[in-house]
């Protein structure tokens, strides 16, 4: 089985910082994709930040030049810099990979969310 493990929210004051981590560990042969989805109250689920093996990137726009996603591959570890927070940052965050099992299946696994809030 695999899994992703989730930490690094919190409260923060506007303008200030916060580092998401997510670990996947279970059966794993590779990971092909890993990256960050959000959730705000009321709103659906949408794309922040995704990081391909290739060490190519996607941001949405709301983010870009103020979120950094990063990855540690030997540690099958995927990490979310988020700079000048916003209220509107504010959301529940899941880590999102695709992985290939030591079985070559290939999966597609959810952390189960971490809770950002920015609020003075």
């Amino acid at each position: 089985q695999v899994q992703l493990a989730e930490s690094g929210g919190g409260l923060v004051q506007p303008g200030g910082s916060l580092r998401l981590s997510c670990a996947a560990s279970g059966a794993i042969r590779s990971i092909n994709v890993m990256g960050w989805y959000r959730q705000a109250p009321g709103k659906q689920r949408e794309l922040v930040a995704i990081r391909t093996s290739a060490e190519s990137t996607n941001y949405a726009d709301s983010v870009k030049g103020r979120f950094t996603i990063s990855r540690d591959n030997a540690k099958n570890t995927v990490y979310l810099q988020m700079n000048s927070l916003q209220p509107e940052d504010t959301a529940v965050y899941y880590c999102n990979a695709y992985i290939t099992s030591m079985t070559y299946r290939r999966l597609e696994v959810w952390g189960q969310g971490t809770l950002v809030t920015v609020s003075s």
